[in-house]
């Protein structure tokens, strides 16, 4: 059973965005104080890539464990109500992110996922964007 209410629930999930999250934010800061400069939510692009550096060919997405299913992840547990709907529409997510990772790839493109949970670690973040974008 869900620890609040029908309306609570409701009221959360609407308040949910999709893009311009505080985990983008954090990737977007730490990108940009190295120098590197990027588009955002490029819509000719598969999945509409959370940024996209031209040049470099290179991709990052930035996932919330809970709505791209973490494996793994304490975040990504299903509800405890209406399950069957939650797992269908997350396993469906899923099932697009790595579509979407295939085709960017197979379009020359190098792609780096990144998790709401490893953002935790400033540190370990940085080294890990440094690495993926001058390798």
């Amino acid at each position: 059973m869900d620890r609040i209410s029908r309306q609570q629930r409701s009221a959360v999930m609407a308040r949910v965005r999709a893009k311009d999250t505080t985990p983008e934010w954090l990737v977007r800061r730490a990108v940009h104080k190295m120098g590197f400069r990027y588009r955002l939510h490029r819509a000719d692009l598969p999945g509409k890539p959370d940024m996209v550096f031209p040049r470099l060919k290179k991709i990052i997405f930035v996932h919330g464990c809970f709505w791209h299913l973490h494996a793994g992840c304490p975040k990504s547990r299903l509800p405890a109500s209406n399950t069957s709907f939650w797992r269908q529409k997350l396993e469906r997510n899923r099932e697009r992110d790595e579509q979407h990772r295939i085709a960017l790839e197979a379009a020359g493109w190098s792609v780096l996922v990144l998790w709401e949970c490893e953002l935790r670690d400033p540190q370990r973040l940085d080294e890990c964007l440094i690495k993926f974008l001058t390798d």
